[in-house]
């Protein structure tokens, strides 16, 4: 038995069958709460891990957790958790495979099997069984019994042919759904969605569906398994040839708008209910970390897109133009020009201005509720007026992002 196994012993952490359990000495012990169990075969890693209260890890199999927060009654049930944050009673089950820049918060839950890198789950989203939905973003819904559901044996496609990433999907949004009140969104299972994507609440995505079109209508149901740009069943393809370049840029900016929305809720909003204790306060270091991590991931797949347009306009003018429209070019010309100037405002700091009155009536409504013990049902006690200044404020930011690029008139 280890010296640091030796020392969460003495804490009054349950370990479960010591000898079989890695504390490694990076662990600052006085991180993990007493109460948590750890089960047979777990190995945790890293100065940067903090459990907090009501903790359970490696339930069903063996649990390797380095460099994650946790926040109060978290279940890690069984896989492999780096770089991750999990707010209140979120859990994975066993055969997780959790890499950086994801964030869980509250009462967000995976079953066995699931893939999750770059993944921003907002409260109650429920994700199946056999899963890969790296790089997302999904929300909505209004509690554990009324959540957006992701089905089992979906996938997330992130990379595209051509070689790039700037593929992240936004399954629901952030402006609308921190307030908790939207419907839910249902991803079938056996299905897939090809990224960049935008999914407005209420969609029903039917088993089966590779959704390759964006839906921005609410309530949608999706049916047709061959939802294509085109009818025609095969064309000629050239790598490294981009076509319209439009839809993808703006799903990119939108989705890096919403992650900014959100960073900035983190830092108005849900700071004052994280500072309860060292365990809420790691949580919140390590969620704004993730929010950060997210974006430099994000500009910096959407800059690698924009250093691809040069090529394809020179396979453009070797092919005399016969292969792309004047609408494609137009765009790619734009977007390659136009990302200088992009990237910095991105990289910049944000203007605390965006949201004018309707960011200090959402803040003065806020600050009402702060004596709530929790902050899911603080949320809930704010008032339609509130609501809808708090989304103005969070579509502000939003929009700020998506028009730092205009695509060139038809």
């Amino acid at each position: 038995m280890s010296d640091s196994v030796k020392r969460a012993l003495d804490r009054g952490i349950t370990v479960l069958h010591p000898s079989s359990v890695q504390i490694r000495e990076d662990v600052q012990i006085e991180r993990i709460a007493p109460d948590v169990v750890i089960h047979p075969g777990c190995r945790i890693r890293g100065a940067d891990t903090s459990i907090g209260p009501g903790c359970e890890i490696g339930s069903e199999a063996p649990a390797t957790v380095e460099n994650c927060q946790l926040g109060r009654e978290v279940r890690l049930k069984g896989g492999y958790f780096s770089g991750a944050t999990f707010l209140d009673r979120s859990s994975m089950g066993s055969c997780a495979h959790v890499r950086p820049g994801t964030l869980l918060e509250e009462e967000a839950n995976g079953a066995h099997s699931v893939g999750l890198k770059q993944t921003i789950l907002l409260p109650f989203v429920t994700a199946g069984s056999l899963i890969n939905f790296c790089d997302c973003l999904m929300s909505g819904g209004t509690s554990r019994k009324d959540h957006s559901e992701i089905g089992s044996s979906y996938i997330h496609f992130n990379y595209s042919p051509h070689g790039d990433k700037a593929t992240a999907s936004l399954v629901g949004d952030v402006p609308q759904g921190v307030m908790l009140d939207r419907r839910p969104i249902f991803l079938g299972g056996q299905g897939g969605m090809v990224g960049p994507r935008v999914l407005a609440f209420g969609t029903v995505v039917a088993a089966g569906v590779i959704c390759r079109n964006d839906v921005l209508a609410e309530g949608q149901l999706i049916l047709d398994p061959s939802l294509r740009p085109e009818n025609e069943p095969r064309r000629t393809y050239r790598m490294g040839l981009y076509g319209p370049v439009e839809r993808t840029v703006l799903n990119c900016l939108r989705y890096i708008g919403n992650i900014k929305a959100l960073r900035e809720w983190y830092l108005q909003v849900r700071q004052p209910f994280m500072k309860q204790d060292l365990y809420q306060e790691a949580c919140y270091a390590g969620a704004v970390a993730q929010l950060d991590s997210v974006l430099s991931e994000r500009i910096g797949r959407l800059g690698d897109l924009a250093g691809r347009m040069e090529r394809s306009l020179d396979l453009v003018r070797e092919s005399g133009g016969a292969e792309q429209s004047c609408r494609s070019v137009e765009e790619q010309r734009s977007f390659r020009d136009s990302w200088g100037r992009i990237r910095g405002d991105l990289e910049g700091v944000p203007d605390s201005r965006i949201g004018g009155e309707a960011r200090a009536e959402f803040l003065s409504a806020w600050e009402k509720l702060l004596g709530q013990d929790d902050y899911l049902d603080a949320v809930r006690l704010l008032n339609p007026g509130a609501r809808s200044a708090g989304t103005a404020w969070l579509d502000a930011i939003v929009g700020s992002v998506t028009a730092l690029w205009q695509a060139p008139e038809a």
